[in-house]
């Protein structure tokens, strides 16, 4: 890959409340760039983030003609060798630092990448703990695929922006999905900075799978009881949700609740080659109207 890098409460024993754990807040965010002036809802939102929980913060743009090169094509090409322009990389570069540092980034950082972009957030999944892009990154089914790809690979968590987002308010109603699966407990986990900072969060129980013969030995993640070990008040919503409508009800669900943000896990179905995300999640990453945050 080619890139230019420019009051405690008492206890009944009398001790003292211990303190709440607090939540790994991501140390090192990426946003998409897909345009610099103004800067796209990719960059603000990541930048206010960053600003939020201090984190460093790394822009990365990838020309619109490069985004969707994929394995063996995703080498640098001559025509991405061509877009190389580093006088304009490092005028680009400067001005995204100038930004970050007017929203409150202790530190950012500014690459051109000259390879698809699958490739790319594989890279900087391998030491950054949150991306953050616009849906219409790529055109239509196509990110359903970058995304699997990516999540699959480097488990990358990935805040999803619906196209024209323009909202600057911290997220405060978060909806949580979840249905007992791994990559269900891994979303929350990995989204509990954005819990702790909501004034309300719904989980919406789907019930959990049947487990197989010798699973019930196993520990059984309870996610009201995980939640509220990090001060978390969740409010309970059960459902039963087919798999085949399961996508459109959750939408649904987050209509009702007026929430501003989807944390749920990304499900692989079947071979890898053939579907890399499921159904539900290509609904709802082609569908909904607010922030998904993505976890598999």
């Amino acid at each position: 890959m080619s890139v230019v890098v420019h009051a405690p409460n008492p206890l009944p024993d009398g001790g003292a409340t211990p303190s709440l754990p607090v939540a790994n807040q991501p140390s090192d965010i990426v946003a998409i760039a897909t345009s610099t002036d103004p800067w796209n809802p990719a960059v603000r939102v990541a930048a206010r983030l960053a600003a939020r929980w201090q984190s460093l913060l790394t822009g990365c743009f990838v020309d619109e003609s490069l985004r969707l090169l994929r394995g063996p094509e995703s080498e640098p090409s001559v025509l991405g060798l061509l877009l190389d322009t580093p006088v304009q990389d490092f005028e680009e570069g400067q001005d995204f630092r100038a930004f970050a540092r007017s929203m409150g980034v202790p530190h950012a950082s500014w690459v051109v990448a000259h390879t698809g972009l699958a490739r790319v957030l594989r890279e900087l999944g391998a030491w950054h703990s949150l991306a953050v892009l616009e849906r219409d990154v790529v055109d239509g089914e196509s990110l359903a695929e970058l995304l699997g790809e990516v999540l699959l690979a480097c488990r990358l968590p990935s805040l999803i922006l619906p196209p024209g987002w323009n909202h600057d308010t911290p997220f405060q109603r978060v909806l949580v999905a979840w249905d007992g699966s791994t990559e269900a407990t891994r979303a929350i986990h990995a989204a509990l900075p954005f819990l702790q900072g909501a004034r309300r969060v719904v989980l919406l129980d789907g019930g959990r799978p049947h487990s197989p013969e010798g699973e019930c030995y196993l520990p059984h993640f309870e996610p009201f009881v995980y939640m509220a070990r990090h001060g978390i008040e969740a409010d309970p919503m059960c459902v039963g949700i087919p798999a085949r409508t399961a996508g459109a009800a959750l939408l649904k669900k987050a209509d009702q609740v007026g929430a501003d943000l989807i944390v749920m896990g990304a499900f692989a179905h079947g071979r890898l080659h053939e579907q890399a995300i499921g159904s539900a999640t290509r609904y709802v990453l082609g569908h909904a109207r607010v922030p998904v945050f993505l976890q598999h």
